[in-house]
């Protein structure tokens, strides 16, 4: 690039041609200038005394001459020499700068003035000789003198020198015609004039590579002074001993640190020379190797680069810089020490500090995050890394915090995790680690402790401090947790193992009622592992055609007359039989499989009731996640279309988890669902969000009763009958109708009718039936149902989902409570062979208590069990206790029960 710069001054001196040469063209750049106003001030500095030498010599002759008496040869005398009088005190204004002239208009006016001189010295030698002898020489030597003094003063004006020597050469020959002393005189001239012109030639080029090495110079100390000064980089130099000689005085006031403070840059700049520059610079302690490198490479003379190296004061403030240095040598090959350069690293270094913090603390509460639990619970697990024994591990969820972050904002949910942090801190103390993974999800490594007992405690600690009111932005929040434990090794000696064994623990936590805490088990693998089994088999089914529908009756309590059938999805596989919806609806709505088979669900039941009488309705559950589909209306009606069904003789029920997300997307919903003409059902009312705000906003048709209020609703004392009216009297001032679910016995169709209820659906009419059947149940009787079952109601039930352990000879296994009462329980989960009744057993009904029983029946893949012993009202409580849902409570997945159908 510098090379680049240079051709613009270089062609245009070419271009000057000898004018430029003898400086009489304008200056090509300030620097030329520069050059030839510096000539021009060297002559000025000599040319007083040629003046002197001008004036004195012919005022001597003149007056010598008049002495003599020859007054016409001193009248000759003085008019020859009057120009030269004239022009030397006006050649010392010229080259001083008078009227501030250009440099090449002086040199011009100069070498003008310079021939008029050597034309007036000329004639005036040409008087001399008039002179006496001796006189005349002497007067010679006297004008070829001041001709000699005058070129001398000339010199440094090259044009001016070559003007005067070639008038003195003209005047010759003028004088003498072609002699051989003129033609002497004249080569000499002309070789004086080339001689000169050649010296100005390599003067104006030797002056150009010195403007241009000044240039280079000013630039490249501008640009190192606005690196040191404005950049990151900085500069040091040593001398042969390794001190410094040179030192950026930014670094050098660093260094000094709080001793130099008020000192000045150039005064701690200074107060470093002479310093060796291993003394003023420092390594941190895990690079001592570098420290005896530097040191090596200053003694053996060879370079080094990017060293890592610290102030040496332990005063000076927090610094790191990279330097990098060579060996300099001069023209005789001479070492004279070291040159080098650094750049400042401190903003990286903190940067690297923070991204590192940032790496392994979670920025909002503070705690470790999933990477530093990772590496912690990995150095537990390790021998090398200080672990030994036992290690425990806690996996925490906290419950019902989601519904803070939707009904406060997510700034409330900040500071309730803030609060959260800062609890299980204090309640773990010293124990173990405490960490966030992310949302809601905590986790805690313990490391030598596997004391299950002393785990256990610590778990309920821990569940009941964050479960203890919380007070923030004025409202009073109430939350819990639930806690998976896994120990190491028993429980997995990897932190994979360890983890997935605790979050098996955490999910058997919450499937048992939340706000407890759970032990890993082989069972709950075994469990997770026919779960994606499950999954797996459940993405291909719908392909395979392995599902199919039964409908279960609606039956109006007027008259009995069959109205309608809720279709209900059964899977039957081809390996393990039939399947539960209570198995896979909730593994179809976890992997999103639901949309899918929900689809399908709605054109089969379509179909299939397109050839029912007209007065018989098909009612399709729809989920939460298929309502906040958009394209729901359409697959409504194109299903509709498809079939030929009548819009109103399509039922969709709906339960009360569409409103937790209640927006104008969900109005925008109902509105197009009704303007399709389809009837809309509030399925499981009273379970679920509980609010009666959204009934007069949602257009729905009917209101379907949760079982978990039919239920005892016979028994006296029971006020489950009293809801029951409650809510027929609130659907029919909404000009609704009302359908009891789960009714069983005969003795409750009585009551059901009593309360208002204008429609009943269970097992009294029937269990659920494939199409086929659903034809002879229309055909017989004219349609109306009969009802089966037992006359009176059976003891009271308490509905729940929980897992339990059951004992069967030396085998067990877990299963699930699906009805508990006081003689006996329900159970599914387990395929049972019908040889197995009356076969006794023994079942966990809460965790470390055994309750003997004897198998009463098996029927697809459930099981009915007898107590050998009565339940008191205490023990119902406590083997309640922990449940999924009782009375009024859902349980995990609605889809999933009302996918089992209505007992």
């Amino acid at each position: 690039m510098m090379r680049r710069l240079r051709e613009p001054v270089r062609d245009l001196d070419a271009r000057a041609g000898p004018g430029g040469a003898l400086g009489l063209t304008p200056a090509p750049d300030d620097g030329c200038e520069d050059e030839r106003r510096a000539a021009l001030r060297a002559a000025a500095a000599v040319w007083p005394a040629a003046m002197a030498v001008l004036l004195a010599v012919p005022a001597a002759l003149i007056a010598l001459a008049a002495h003599q008496g020859r007054y016409d040869l001193a009248v000759s005398l003085a008019l020859r020499a009057g120009p030269a009088l004239a022009l030397a005190p006006a050649c010392l204004m010229i080259l001083t700068g008078w009227g501030r002239m250009m440099a090449h208009r002086r040199t011009a006016a100069m070498a003008l003035a310079a021939a008029w001189i050597a034309l007036s010295l000329s004639l005036l030698g040409m008087d001399v000789a008039a002179f006496a002898a001796g006189i005349g020489e002497a007067a010679t030597v006297a004008v070829t003198g001041a001709a000699i003094v005058v070129a001398a003063a000339l010199y440094p004006v090259r044009a001016a020198s070559i003007a005067f020597a070639s008038m003195l050469a003209a005047v010759m020959i003028a004088n003498d015609g072609i002699t051989a002393a003129s033609l002497v005189a004249t080569a000499v001239a002309a070789l004086y004039a080339l001689a000169q012109l050649h010296g100005g030639v390599t003067d104006q080029r030797a002056a150009r590579a010195r403007r241009v090495e000044r240039a280079d110079d000013g630039r490249a100390r501008r640009l190192m002074g606005e690196y040191e000064t404005h950049g990151a980089g900085w500069f040091w130099q040593t001398d042969r001993h390794g001190r410094i000689s040179y030192l950026s005085a930014k670094v050098a006031q660093q260094l000094r640190g709080a001793s130099g403070a008020g000192a000045g840059e150039a005064d701690a700049a200074a107060d470093l020379i002479g310093q060796p520059l291993t003394a003023i610079f420092a390594v941190e302690s895990q690079q001592l190797e570098t420290e005896r490198t530097l040191s090596f490479h200053m003694s053996s003379r060879t370079s080094f680069s990017d060293y890592t190296v610290c102030p040496a004061a332990a005063d000076a403030p927090e610094r790191w810089w990279s330097i990098s240095g060579r060996a300099i040598h001069d023209e005789l090959g001479r070492f004279q020490g070291f040159a080098g350069w650094g750049a400042d690293l401190t903003a990286r270094r903190r940067a690297d500090a923070e991204i590192a913090r940032l790496a392994l603390f979670d920025s909002l509460t503070g705690l470790a995050n999933r990477q530093r639990m990772r590496l912690s619970l990995e150095q537990a697990l390790t021998p090398q890394g200080g672990g030994h024994g036992s290690t425990g591990l806690f996996l925490l969820d906290l419950d019902r915090f989601k519904a803070v972050n939707d009904t406060l904002g997510h700034q409330v949910g900040d500071e309730l995790l803030k609060e959260v942090a800062q609890r299980l801190q204090r309640t773990i103390g010293e124990a173990g680690l405490v960490g966030r993974l992310g949302g809601d999800e905590f986790q805690v490594v313990i490391p030598r402790e596997g004391n299950r007992d002393r785990l256990a405690a610590l778990a309920d600690r821990v569940i009941a401090a964050l479960s203890l009111p919380y007070h923030i932005d004025h409202a009073t929040l109430s939350i819990g947790c639930s806690i998976g434990i896994a120990v190491a090794p028993l429980h997995g000696d990897s932190p994979e193992t360890l983890v997935r064994n605790a979050d098996l623990a955490l999910y058997a936590a919450k499937a048992d009622g939340r706000g407890v805490h759970r032990f890993y088990r082989e069972e709950l693998l075994e469990g997770a592992q026919n779960r994606k089994r499950l999954e797996d088999d459940l993405r291909q089914a719908l392909g395979r055609d392995q599902f199919h529908l039964t409908y279960q009756p609606v039956v109006s309590t007027k008259d009995a007359l069959i109205v309608g059938y809720e279709a209900l999805l059964r899977w039957e596989h081809p390996q393990r039989g039939a399947i539960s919806p209570t198995d896979f609806v909730p593994v179809a709505e976890e992997c999103g499989l639901i949309e899918s088979i929900g689809e399908w669900v709605m054109r089969t039941a379509c179909m299939e009731a397109a050839g029912w009488p007209d007065h018989v309705r098909v009612a399709v559950n729809v989920s939460p996640i298929q309502f906040a589909n958009p394209a729901l209306p359409a697959i409504v009606t194109s299903a509709l279309a498809a079939s030929g069904l009548a819009p109103h003789r399509l039922e969709l029920e709906i339960t009360e988890g569409v409103f937790l997300n209640e927006d104008a997307s969900s109005e925008q919903m109902f509105r197009t669902l009704k303007s399709i003409g389809v009837r809309l059902a509030l399925d499981d009312f009273g379970t679920g969000y509980s609010s009666l705000g959204y009934l007069k906003k949602a257009p729905f048709d009917k209101i379907k009763i949760d079982q978990s209020f039919v239920r005892g609703a016979i028994q006296p004392g029971n006020r489950n009958a009293a809801i029951i009216k409650a809510i027929v009297s609130l659907a029919d001032t909404l000009g609704m109708e009302t359908t009891a679910e789960g009714v069983e016995q005969q003795d409750e169709i009585a009551l059901i009718r009593d309360l208002g209820c204008s429609h009943i659906q269970g097992y009294v009419y029937g269990r659920p039936a494939r199409l086929a059947t659903v034809r002879d149940q229309l055909a017989a009787a004219g349609g109306y149902a009969v009802a089966i079952g037992h006359k009176t109601s059976r003891a009271i039930r308490q509905k729940m989902l929980r897992t339990a352990r059951l004992m069967l000879g030396e085998e067990s296994g877990e299963v699930r409570i699906r009805d508990l009462s006081a003689t006996g329980v329900m159970i599914d989960g387990i395929d049972l062979p019908e040889e197995a009744v009356g076969y006794p057993v023994r079942i966990e009904l809460e965790e470390g208590r055994w309750v003997a029983a004897v198998i009463r029946w098996v029927d697809d893949g459930r099981a009915g069990l007898r107590f050998d012993r009565a339940l008191a009202g205490r023990d119902m409580d406590d083997a309640g206790e922990g449940g999924a849902w009782t009375a009024g409570t859902p349980p995990s997945s609605p889809a999933a029960r009302r996918a089992g159908g209505r007992r």
